[in-house]
């Protein structure tokens, strides 16, 4: 009896499934047609996007834990010349907090003055010079913008500036950092087109940019490579490098003075030669006193000297360049036939689906 039931339900997804094809079939021209569109578009599109080339560059930080092991190995020989290291090192940045470092605007304001290359150019420019002046975004690219971008351009151009040059310049006497529309924008591209990955389980960073120049690429990662490496070292050694600015501003003050007392007690034997009064001796034994006093204290300002230069080296953290910046040759982008196919594939859907939604219709006005 089951079996019985079955048969009419298999038919009917039969006739459902002719009915289906003989839809296609009758407006294969249509289907045809809108797909030949798209791939038209899509052709379009490949041909005139923008060329990109991607520079990267692979490193790997390493951890100051092993600042103490340096410190112990080194702590005999010190304490031996009499100096004291200090085994506490201070805290490294994780590698999660790269990203953090690249995306704030101090390092954004000071990447987009990178110099670059650019070709038919005889003098490096800026990457905001090149973008504000020199980039010309192609035939696709002046389509999107007045099109899909175009509500963006009017706003713009009736906000206009938010900030006037008074209000910069008030921003700048209070060390607030402040940043223009224009920045903005410089900004928003720099943060599209450079990127920062981090593997979390190899324990290496990939930093890398996209840019219409090979050359231009290559420089700005180096650039951002630097950049990231003197942040992260100047935060690590920042404490350590004002000690060791206090410590030899100290000693060259005391080794001012000690020279003063040795030239002080120099010329004082020197005019009491033949001089062996109580009160000759007294002020030659003052002066003495005097210039061990000062003496001592330079001579422990220059152990505390070499103490400070060897805890800001043995805390500067150490880069290992994996895979060096080098100039793309082949470009990354556009894909082209990664493009017409996804085109001509999007056509093929949309023509089906304009069968199916007109059959839809007509039985919706026919209920």
């Amino acid at each position: 009896m089951n079996e019985n039931n079955n048969v009419p339900t298999q038919a009917e997804d039969t006739i459902d499934l002719i009915v289906l094809v003989k839809m296609l079939w009758e407006g294969r021209k249509r289907i045809i047609k809108i797909t030949i569109f798209f791939m038209l578009f899509g052709l379009f599109v490949a041909l005139f996007s923008q060329k990109e080339y991607t520079a990267s560059t692979t490193m790997v930080p390493q951890s100051s834990g092993g600042g103490p092991k340096l410190s112990g190995s080194l702590g005999g020989l010190a304490a031996m010349a009499g100096f004291n290291i200090g085994g506490v090192v201070d805290g490294d940045i994780p590698p999660t907090l790269y990203p953090e470092i690249v995306n704030s605007i101090p390092f954004q304001k000071e990447l987009v003055k990178t110099n670059l290359s650019i070709e038919g150019l005889a003098e490096q420019i800026t990457f905001a010079h090149y973008y504000e002046e020199v980039y010309s975004p192609g035939v696709f690219g002046y389509v999107k913008k007045y099109t899909l971008g175009l509500p963006g351009v009017i706003i713009k151009a009736i906000r206009g500036e938010r900030q006037s040059n008074s209000l910069l310049q008030n921003n700048e006497n209070l060390k607030i950092i402040s940043i223009t529309e224009g920045d903005k924008e410089l900004i928003e591209r720099l943060e599209s087109q450079l990127n920062i990955d981090i593997n979390d389980n190899d324990g290496y960073v990939t930093i890398s940019m996209r840019m219409p120049e090979p050359v231009a690429a290559a420089q700005m990662v180096k650039k951002a490579q630097i950049l990231l490496q003197d942040a992260i070292t100047d935060f690590k050694i920042q404490k350590a490098k004002d000690q060791l600015t206090f410590v030899e501003e100290r000693y060259e003050e005391k080794e001012k003075e000690a020279k003063a007392a040795q030239n002080k007690l120099a010329q004082f034997r020197d005019r009491n030669k033949n001089v062996s009064t109580a009160t000759a001796q007294t002020e030659q034994e003052r002066l003495i006193a005097e210039y061990n006093l000062v003496y001592g204290v330079y001579s422990e300002l220059a152990k505390q000297l070499e103490t400070q230069k060897i805890r800001v080296k043995q805390n500067t953290p150490v880069f290992t360049i994996l895979e060096p910046v080098s100039i793309p040759i082949e470009k990354s982008k556009p894909q082209r036939p990664l493009i017409l196919i996804i085109w001509t594939f999007l056509g093929g859907i949309v023509g089906v689906g304009t069968i199916f939604g007109k059959e839809f219709l007509q039985s919706f006005k026919v209920k």
